[in-house]
């Protein structure tokens, strides 16, 4: 059969080009699709974010990234992936959403819809499931969380001036919108399950914000959770009973969930602790012959055990596997009994 290209890969964030850079050095030809634009978990970090890694454990295809400061900031990421992208001369497909993938013979029929557009095929040998989770939150699933006010993500907190916003959680993300907030004049609550702040905070993050909770500048709501969200007010369980806070601005910082449908279509074994994806670490190829995974889809449900300093070498193996596997299908048979 011909395909049109052999690798499908799933997913333009770091760790999904680092696998397409790995596979086309191998040898081979790599499509990229993203539902969204390149890296677009990134670019919807808050805006002033800067990375905790150097930029050197975010290097991918062996490309260096220079800044001029010793951490880079969400703005250089984003030119970093971007030249990545057009040095490499990588096709990818920004806005076509993968909806659904068949097996056909000895490879793979892809359907995708590019934004606007109607659906399209693809034919592949093989496929790589690269997405991550900032699609997938976790989702309270209380009345009006789909109000316009109300948003998982957190971009900046200039939008919030002088207004109420509440914060839900207690982990890192929560914590800097919450001092964010706070250093942009709005009024800030912190609403969280917890007895107080997560031990995950940043070090250097948990003493400033306790002392702004200790000075009164920043609200909190321990042991509370949100039952219902209002067009100016959320309604809280709390310890004392229910509460209502005013909140123009809400933000559900909650964390994410793997998305795991494409894979489940395609037969994949998905771990119902973990929610880590049954495969092999040495090659990333799942219990399904010919789909892998990269990134941060092989945590599981904790994402905070693969970033983009270890997820960027799953392309590296799975171009090594593919190698193996179609140069001496024999092997691949060896593998698929294991």
């Amino acid at each position: 059969m011909d395909f049109d290209t052999d690798v499908v890969v799933v997913g333009a964030g770091p760790c999904g080009l680092a696998a397409a850079i790995a596979i086309e050095r191998a040898g081979w030809r790599a499509l990229v699709f993203d539902a969204s634009c390149v890296v677009s978990s990134i670019a919807g970090y808050p805006t002033y974010l800067t990375f905790f890694s150097t930029a050197e454990r975010i290097e991918i295809g062996g490309m260096p990234f220079v800044v001029a400061t010793e951490k880079p900031t969400r703005r250089d990421a984003l030119a970093y992936y971007r030249e990545v992208v057009e040095r490499h001369g990588l096709i990818v497909r920004q806005y076509e959403r993968v909806e659904q993938v068949e097996r056909t013979g000895d490879g793979f029929l892809v359907h995708s819809r590019p934004r606007g557009r109607e659906a399209r095929p693809t034919t592949a040998r093989a496929i790589v499931v690269a997405t991550g989770y900032f699609d997938s939150p976790n989702y309270l699933g209380v009345p009006g969380e789909d109000l316009p006010h109300v948003t998982h993500r957190y971009r900046e907190g200039h939008e919030a001036f002088m207004r109420d916003a509440l914060v839900v959680g207690g982990k890192n993300s929560a914590a800097e919108a919450a001092l964010d907030l706070y250093r942009s004049g709005a009024r800030v609550t912190m609403v969280y399950h917890g007895d107080g702040l997560s031990p995950s905070v940043k070090s250097w993050v948990a003493p400033d914000l306790q002392n702004r909770i200790t000075e009164g500048h920043i609200g909190t709501r321990w042991r509370s959770r949100v039952v219902a969200i209002e067009p100016s007010e959320v309604v809280l369980e709390t310890p004392h009973g229910t509460e209502r806070l005013p909140a123009d601005h809400v933000y559900l910082l909650t964390g994410y969930t793997p998305e795991h449908e494409l894979l489940r279509r395609l037969g994949a074994s998905i771990d119902p602790e973990t929610g880590i994806p049954v495969h092999d670490p040495a090659t990333m190829e799942t219990d399904v012959r010919g789909v892998f995974i990269a990134g941060v889809i092989s945590a599981g449900n904790d994402a905070n055990k693969v970033f983009i300093e270890n997820g960027r070498g799953h392309g590296e193996l799975i171009a090594r596997r593919l190698t193996a596997m179609w140069r001496d299908p024999a092997s691949h048979e060896a593998h698929a009994g294991r």
